[in-house]
């Protein structure tokens, strides 16, 4: 990937190393990672060690990227206390702005580090533009905006507040509340979603019951139990899959329940006009991810900010690729209430025809010529494989397969195995993908 990079940023998630330098690698411009301690995400993070924020930092500016660390936690009294002492060696570490949350933290932070930049993190929830107006004359340089804002809303904070950065998310995992102020996963689980502890407790497998009301006002389910007093006379019990019989009472109208799972938000169609707007970075949710994902998302969305910016319409078949990605099923978010014609046939046939499943990584390539193959899923000979690598991605069909012992096998039979097959030369480091042929899935 080319150090020179045009148009708005690209934002990408890093919750490693691996994961930082495989979004350098296709196609970000800036990182953004957080400690545990004081960012949302406190599992499966590798920057809680200051020597693995330290390599990411140097990493990334030796680029000439940037690196934001995310400290946008809203934190009780006790972290108050340690605060301080404990980001003052983060800071001396150079990055390149702090993503915050909490006025009482970047009070905290203005005052003892004055020239550190602040962006204000999606969590404060900004939604319009009399906000971004306070948030600039607080010190924020840059406002990272709702979720739940539409393209026509992001254009008019945009004609507001000229001299403000403006950031969006475009592809992940949405909330099904205001971000991350939801209370299902302290209610089951006692982790808070605003210390960093979410269990995503939204998107467990949950079924819903019918009920009926009593004269009492009672909600009286199938097998016969009261569970206290319904608002209305139209009620559904919920219950989580691990905890069989705890039925909980929630109301359901015309639109759908509010307690349930959100699809993935994908707004790669979306990326020409949030150019236009002249949206400063669009960002990529994801630390608890995997590198696969990471080099994906930031592929496909690097093709399609050098399209908008070069004036060339959005390449369908990113879509498909996208598709490939573990998801709930995608949306569009709040962009746009409803799709164009144009984007509907995005939306249709072009996914299905480039739909993948990442099956294992390139290790490198032996004596023999063959390339080593750590497998993450199975695949077999006959199989179409796609080769996704910065320096562009390649298909092949895979003709012969060979264990690890020189054998020859028909199949790759999953994780923990390790194959020999030939590959085109230079591709070290690949991820590899398996197409999903109609037929087969």
């Amino acid at each position: 990937m080319p150090d020179s990079i045009t148009g708005p940023e690209l934002l990408a998630p890093a919750g490693s190393l691996a994961m930082l330098d495989t979004a350098l690698a296709f196609g970000a411009g800036a990182i953004y990672a957080g400690q545990p301690r004081y960012s949302l995400r406190a599992r499966n993070n590798d920057f809680g060690k200051l020597d693995a924020l330290a390599q990411g930092i140097e990493r990334t500016h030796a680029l000439g990227r940037k690196l934001y660390v995310v400290s946008n936690i809203y934190p009780h009294n006790a972290k108050l206390k340690t605060y301080l002492a404990d980001m003052a060696p983060v800071i001396a570490l150079k990055p390149d702005a702090l993503i915050m949350a909490d006025p009482g933290l970047m009070l905290m932070i203005r005052e003892a580090w004055p020239e550190m930049p602040i962006h204000l993190s999606v969590q404060a929830n900004t939604v319009n533009h009399a906000a971004v107006r306070f948030w600039r004359q607080a010190g924020v340089s840059r406002v990272i905006l709702s979720r739940e804002l539409s393209l026509d809303e992001i254009a008019e904070i945009r004609q507001e507040c000229p001299d403000t950065e403006l950031e969006v998310f475009v592809h992940g995992a949405l909330c099904v509340a205001y971000s991350g102020r939801c209370l299902l996963s302290g209610y089951f689980n006692h982790r808070d979603p605003n210390q960093g502890t979410c269990t995503n407790s939204c998107r467990w497998d949950y079924k819903l019951n019918p009920a009926s009301v009593e004269d009492s006002g009672d909600v009286q389910s199938c097998g016969g139990t009261a569970l206290g007093n319904a608002p209305q006379d139209k009620v559904w019990l919920l219950e989580e899959g691990t905890r069989p019989g705890q039925l909980m009472p929630i109301e359901e109208d015309e639109h759908g329940t509010y307690i349930l799972n959100s699809k993935d938000l994908r707004a790669i169609e979306h990326v020409q006009r949030l150019v236009e707007i002249g949206v400063d970075s669009l960002k990529i949710e994801g630390r608890t991810k995997s590198p696969y994902y990471v080099a994906r998302t930031c592929q496909a969305y690097r093709r399609a900010i050098d399209a908008a910016v070069a004036g060339r319409p959005l390449d369908p078949r990113l879509l498909g690729e996208l598709d490939g990605l573990a998801s709930r099923g995608y949306t569009g978010g709040f962009y746009e209430r409803h799709p164009d014609r144009e984007h509907q046939n995005y939306l249709r046939g072009h996914s299905e025809s480039g739909r993948s499943l990442y099956v294992g990584d390139l290790l490198g390539y032996g004596a023999d010529g063959l390339a080593e193959i750590e497998v993450k899923n199975r695949f077999a000979r006959g199989d179409r494989l796609e080769l996704i690598h910065p320096a562009g991605n390649r298909e092949v069909t895979v003709s012969a397969l060979h264990n690890a012992e020189g054998a020859a096998i028909e199949v790759a039979p999953g994780s923990g195995h390790r194959v020999h097959l030939a590959l085109p030369p230079g591709l070290e480091g690949a991820f590899v993908a398996r197409f999903l042929e109609p037929d087969r899935g």
